[in-house]
């Protein structure tokens, strides 16, 4: 038995709580998983998992021997990034994800330059808008807009302005509002932004200096739950949007989308890494990390 991928797999199969995606995610059958982590078993002369037709659940053993291990390797994986080499180069695959307007608009223009920087390093980047479970889905990190995940180690790597516009040909049509609240007043379209995850639509805040305003019952005649489709919809002259300047910037630098209500902008979205705990010494994420902060710095 090799001992160390038997331990791998356990890992996996408790990460992802069960023996069909732990294979999936090791790229092996499922047959050999549950062939290993049975040889790990008999090794160690203790029950790890209970099994059963619907479902598999760890013990306590073996939540114990988890905590353990899961540390134990990824310090080791770490190790063996750096071994023999005088300066720290990280190589392997790097599970990143992140949503399509970060993915498209700041981190993959700017990937060649990281990765000619950091050659040995395959990005795998998971876009979606959706929450991910980044335990579950072994992803390393994320770069998320939220820090409220308490099984995962988040820190704040930057800021993102807010811009509020729309197309001329829709402000041509509706006219431009120079207060929040025209645009409940006016029955002005807007196009609602919801979360993949939750269902629910972000309201529109304003704030100018210490008055805000949130607006809650606006009309929405679309509502999308994907960013760079959020965008399309302004271009399309469906609606006011309320979206990252870095978004909307170049176009309306070309003039196909206008910036209204300027004065009335909320705080910057906040910006943060998030990994698992057991990715808290990689030295993949700590130059990624790194990276992504510089790049969010100037956009």
């Amino acid at each position: 038995m090799d001992h160390l991928q038997a331990i791998r797999i356990f890992v996996r199969v408790v990460e992802t709580g069960g023996f069909g995606r732990a294979a999936r995610s090791l790229d092996i059958p499922n047959a050999t998983a549950s062939k290993w982590v049975q040889s790990l078993e008999a090794h160690l002369g203790v029950k790890l998992l209970e099994r059963n037709t619907r479902r598999v659940s760890v013990t306590t053993d073996g939540a114990a021997y988890y905590e353990r291990t899961r540390q134990l390797l990824s310090e080791l994986d770490d190790i063996e990034t750096t071994l023999g080499r005088g300066q720290a180069s990280p190589r392997g695959v790097l599970r990143v994800e992140t949503g399509g307007s970060t993915a498209s608009g700041i981190l993959i223009p700017a990937l060649p330059a990281f990765l000619e920087r950091y050659p040995d390093i395959q990005i795998q980047l998971s876009v979606t808008d959706r929450t991910a479970d980044l335990v579950a889905e072994n992803i390393d990190c994320a770069i998320r807009s939220t820090s409220d995940d308490p099984n995962l180690v988040t820190h704040p790597i930057g800021t993102l302005a807010w811009t509020t516009c729309a197309s001329p040909g829709y402000l041509a049509k509706y006219g431009t509002p120079k207060h929040p609240q025209e645009i409940v007043d006016k029955n002005m379209p807007v196009v609602g932004y919801f979360s993949a995850s939750t269902g629910m639509t972000q309201p529109l805040t304003f704030r100018r200096g210490e008055e805000t305003i949130t607006l809650v019952r606006v009309r929405n005649d679309v509502l999308v739950g994907e960013s760079n489709s959020h965008l399309a919809t302004a271009l399309a002259g469906l609606g006011i949007v309320h979206t990252l300047d870095f978004m909307v910037r170049p176009f309306i630098e070309q003039k196909r989308l206008i910036p209204i209500l300027a004065r009335w902008q909320p705080d910057p979205l906040e910006v943060y890494i998030a990994y698992p705990p057991s990715r808290r010494y990689s030295t993949k994420v700590r130059v990624f990390a790194d990276w992504a902060a510089t790049l969010l710095a100037s956009a």
